[in-house]
């Protein structure tokens, strides 16, 4: 499979959140979203604090963004992994900033069968398949937002290629089947992960790096404060470029060791066509002169592990 033309990954000061969502917004240039409807992945997958979970100022920028865009329909979807969903997002504050910017809160763990689409086994690490909220796979636009963290149960990192687990049922309202159990005990699991993204559609990916863990995990850890977003339109980019930068700052052993696109998440997303295939295809953009040296360094340990 021929590579894709190079991605760009977006980088900018965190300073001011709802400055720098702006101006990542428009760099990027996101599809038209006037009279759409746009649905949102942000990551609460536990009632912790950012950076655990998406900063409220970043979920409140986001939504903000797709509102101004004129999307005549915003949907929040999320499942808690760690929690029951509706509490975590009203615990995070996600329910009050969804209502106050004019988005519609939907808690996966409550879909009936008819909310899911189950997608086939087929080519897949996954022995049954796995059911997908359809929220997602039929909005106009899909934005998520990630933040940058490592993950002590089996992925490794969670960033924008782990995020979408949350859009995946954890069981078969149906039958009972135990998807995230399948996953966990899988020796599979991060191809799994990126297999996920196969039928997660996505148009922009941003990654909260103003704070992050370095070990633990995905709730709780070694904080580092790189103070800088990330994002990109390409999701196999941003997470080679999220490892980048927690490499800079010293990480666990399974992210600071061996060829960055050889780690399990990243190499079969590009075996699937998600992303680009190579670190030559990545190219950072830093949009200040704060963001500036954090991209050098980034580049020089993307160069290091091609």
């Amino acid at each position: 499979m021929a590579s894709p033309a190079a991605s760009e990954v977006y980088i900018i000061d965190a300073s001011d959140r709802h400055h720098a969502v702006e101006t990542l917004w428009h760099e990027i240039g996101p599809p038209p979203l006037e009279g759409k409807t746009a649905a949102v992945k942000a990551n609460f997958n536990s009632d912790d604090p950012f950076p655990a979970t998406t900063h409220p100022d970043m979920l409140e920028a986001v939504l903000g963004e797709i509102r101004d865009a004129g999307a005549r329909e915003v949907r929040l979807g999320e499942r808690s992994g760690m929690g029951t969903t509706h509490a975590v997002l009203k615990n995070r504050g996600a329910v009050e900033i969804a209502a106050r910017t004019g988005a519609e809160v939907v808690a996966l763990d409550g879909l009936s069968l008819d909310g899911w689409e189950a997608i086939p086994p087929d080519g897949l690490h996954w022995e049954r398949g796995f059911l997908i909220a359809r929220l997602f796979r039929e909005a106009d636009a899909v934005v998520q937002t990630c933040c940058l963290k490592t993950h002590r149960f089996g992925g490794h990192v969670s960033l924008s290629l782990k995020n979408p687990v949350g859009a995946v049922a954890e069981r078969d309202p149906g039958t009972g089947y135990n998807y995230m159990a399948e996953l966990h005990a899988s020796p599979y699991q991060r191809r799994m992960i990126a297999e996920i993204n196969r039928f997660f559609p996505c148009d922009v990916a941003i990654l909260d790096a103003t704070e992050g863990f370095s070990s633990g995990g995905p709730e709780r850890g070694d904080i580092i404060a790189p103070n800088v977003i990330l994002a990109s339109t390409d999701r196999v980019a941003l997470d080679a470029a999220g490892i980048a930068l927690l490499r800079r700052y010293g990480s666990t052993p399974e992210v600071m060791r061996g060829r960055i696109f050889a780690m399990d998440p990243i190499s079969r997303a590009t075996e699937l066509g998600i992303g680009v295939r190579s670190a030559e295809d990545l190219r950072l953009v830093a949009l200040d002169s704060e963001s500036k040296e954090i991209a050098l360094d980034m580049r020089r340990i993307l160069d290091e592990a091609a």
